[in-house]
């Protein structure tokens, strides 16, 4: 057996089998150091410091170019930016809860889970990230069609995480059954880490993977064809990939730090927008800068057109894929009212000329 097949099998082996997992989104789980972000300048907000967090991933290009820019900085004044990144859902909501952090970018099953978790107490989603980025990438030798898929190994980040609950999901509507707690059925659904997906892609042990990018690409670069992009699954072709949280109790203690951090978000978006070179650039500076190393052109450039910046929360896609875990057995009927706060965001939104974001009637808007 060879070294990847074994690296491939001990981590899909060595994922939790707890519904806690919902909460990761397949990424690790160890976080780095804090940095500080361009020097503050101007008078200061409510706060000294406001402490983001997120991942080194272009899932959360907002964050990646909005710190690498000083766009973010330049609406807190004097207050400093500092910024965490983590690897895994978990460990930021861990963070969030020990006011280790203030703010988020987050995927929706861990934001789910925190505010379920904690009954509603511990935080709050703000505004939307990122949609879509999420493919079905397959070996083409072995996969040629939709139908192919039963009966085969497909990969996914970790058991419950987002990308796991959609494939699930797709699963269901082929009529096909797998048991989602061992993943073992009609389709052997692997949870397998993200990092170690291309290796194990590679090496033959999974025929596929429904993943993020930018593993989906770096599938694609070793001979894999997308055969499925979730983006077509959903009305007009959105849904949430990444969120903005924020704790409850820094939100009531320094609204205008939030007001800010959502306004420098808002034209982060907005320059990304209308500068897609400069910004994808800027987000592979700034994982060249958290992680050592660049990613290569033919696998930034598909995964950087394949997702949508956007302050929109898109909160039906989320209610539905809390629907979808419901329904897939890995998550208790969650009570959601109130799990927005988007009062910030639409202030800020309207003084840039925006349309309103809307909450789906799961909280303040």
């Amino acid at each position: 057996m060879s070294v990847a097949v074994r690296r491939a099998l001990a981590a899909a082996a060595a994922l939790p089998l707890l519904i806690g997992a919902l909460g990761a989104c397949g990424y690790g789980s160890e976080k780095k150091e804090d940095r500080t972000a361009n020097a503050a300048k101007g008078a200061k907000l409510s706060a000294d410091t406001v402490r983001i967090g997120y991942f080194p991933n272009i899932t959360h290009a907002t964050p990646l170019v909005g710190e690498q820019e000083g766009l973010i900085q330049k609406e807190l004044g004097g207050t400093k930016l500092r910024s965490t990144t983590f690897n895994a859902g978990p460990s930021e909501i861990e963070a969030l809860n020990a006011g280790s952090i203030d703010i988020g970018w987050i995927g929706p099953s861990p934001a789910i889970n925190g505010y379920v978790k904690s009954k509603g107490k511990s935080l709050r989603i703000i505004s939307g990230s990122a949609s879509g980025g999420v493919k079905l990438v397959v070996d083409p030798k072995k996969i040629s069609s939709l139908d192919d898929v039963k009966g085969k190994r497909i990969a996914t980040p970790q058991k419950g995480n987002t990308q796991d609950v959609a494939f699930l999901n797709w699963i269901a509507t082929k009529g096909w059954k797998v048991d989602p707690q061992s993943g073992k059925g009609d389709v052997s659904v692997v949870r397998t880490d993200n990092k170690v997906t291309p290796d194990a892609f590679k090496a033959g042990s999974v025929d596929g993977a429904w993943v993020p990018e930018p593993t989906a690409s770096k599938l694609v670069s070793q001979g894999g064809k997308v055969l499925l992009d979730e983006a077509t699954l959903w009305p007009d072709k959105k849904f949430v990939i990444t969120n903005v949280i924020v704790s409850q109790k820094f939100l009531d203690a320094h609204p205008d730090v939030v007001e800010a951090v959502l306004r420098g978000s808002v034209r982060t978006n907005a320059w990304i927008k209308d500068n897609p070179d400069k910004a994808k650039a800027s987000a592979n500076a700034a994982l060249k800068k958290l992680s050592g190393k660049e990613l290569p052109a033919g696998i930034l450039d598909p995964a950087w057109k394949s997702i949508e910046v956007t302050d929109d929360p898109l909160a039906k896609t989320l209610d539905e894929e809390a629907a979808h875990a419901v329904q897939a057995g890995l998550l208790e009927k969650p009570d959601l009212s109130g799990i927005y706060d988007l009062t910030a965001l639409n202030k800020v939104l309207k003084a840039e000329g925006g349309k309103p974001a809307d909450a789906a009637g799961l909280g303040k808007q």
